[in-house]
């Protein structure tokens, strides 16, 4: 069983105070790279994807794609973004290229392969509130 199920079964197994009352649902995405997609409930529209190297665990959300940002309001949003990375609790934001060569927005958060099962659930729990937050904040960059 790899670190990634093993974790799944864990927090899946977890009460809902263990899980700060969320309830996730893990679903193993095919490919060379292990991935589980994460649906935290009443959270639907934004995944959590999480992964691992071979040194920490990723979580990841994608936000939105470069083309949704509305151009001349791009740097404004950036300065925005960097101005909310030091309060956002457990995340960060960056920018990744999809398999498509489409970049796309994100926030992020990396742990410890040693993270507890909870610690993990907490970073998935947190990082998805944070991504709707996100959204909402950088609506009026968006086309």
């Amino acid at each position: 069983m790899s670190q990634l199920q093993k974790i799944a079964e864990e927090i899946s197994a977890m009460d809902e105070e263990q899980r700060g009352g969320a309830d996730f649902d893990f679903q193993p995405l095919p490919g060379d790279q292990e991935v589980m997609q994460v649906i935290v409930e009443e959270r639907e529209e934004l995944p959590v994807f999480l992964t691992e190297s071979d040194s920490q665990l990723l979580c990841i959300c994608y936000l939105f794609a470069e083309e949704e940002v509305i151009a001349d309001k791009r740097s404004e949003m950036t300065d925005l973004m960097l101005d909310m990375n030091m309060p956002m609790p457990l995340s960060s934001f960056g920018k990744t290229e999809v398999g498509d060569g489409k970049s796309m927005y994100v926030v992020f958060g990396a742990m410890s392969l040693n993270s507890s099962a909870a610690d993990v659930a907490l970073e998935i729990s947190t990082l998805s509130a944070n991504a709707i937050d996100s959204i909402e904040a950088l609506s009026d960059y968006l086309v």
